[in-house]
C-alpha cells in the first residue's frame, strides 16, 4: 500500500480536524502544505482518477478565488482545468487525503476509518511476513 498523503492548509478547520483524527488514531501520513507543495500535474491526474464525481469533487466552486475568476469550467478542457488548479491551489477543496487507491476530500471520519483499517491490515501482513 502506498503511503497516505494529506494535502492540507493549517488554518483550514477541516484540515485540523482531519490531522487530529489521523494523529489520535496513530495513522502514519505525509502532510503536504497545499499552497507550498501543490500537487503536480501527474498527482492531479491520479487524484482525479480516484474521484467519484470528477472535477466537481475537488474544485472549490464556492471559494472567492473561483468566483473572482469568472470562468465557466464547462468551457475548459481537463488539462486547462488541472493547470488552473495547480496555478491557483485555492481552487482545491481541502483537505485532500489519498493512499493511491482511495481518495477523501474534506473531513470524512468514515472514509478515514477505511483508509486507517486498510493501512493497519497491510502493516500487519508486512510484520508477519
Amino acid at each position: 500500500m502506498n503511503e497516505i498523503i494529506f494535502y492540507s492548509y493549517p488554518s483550514c478547520t477541516s484540515c485540523r480536524k482531519t490531522k487530529k483524527w489521523l494523529t489520535s488514531n496513530n495513522v502514519n501520513f505525509r502532510e503536504k502544505h497545499i499552497f507550498r507543495e501543490t500537487p503536480s500535474y501527474e498527482d492531479m491526474m491520479k487524484i482525479l482518477s480516484l474521484t467519484t464525481e470528477g472535477i466537481d469533487e475537488i474544485l472549490a466552486t464556492r471559494s472567492q478565488t473561483f468566483k473572482d475568476l469568472g470562468v465557466d469550467v464547462n468551457e475548459l478542457s481537463l488539462s486547462e482545468l488541472i493547470k488552473l488548479m495547480i496555478e491557483e491551489p485555492k481552487l482545491l477543496r481541502r483537505p485532500i487525503i489519498t493512499n493511491g487507491n482511495k481518495l477523501i476530500v474534506g473531513y470524512n471520519e468514515s472514509g478515514l476509518q477505511k483508509i486507517a483499517k486498510k493501512k493497519a491490515k497491510h502493516e500487519l501482513k508486512q510484520s508477519v511476513s
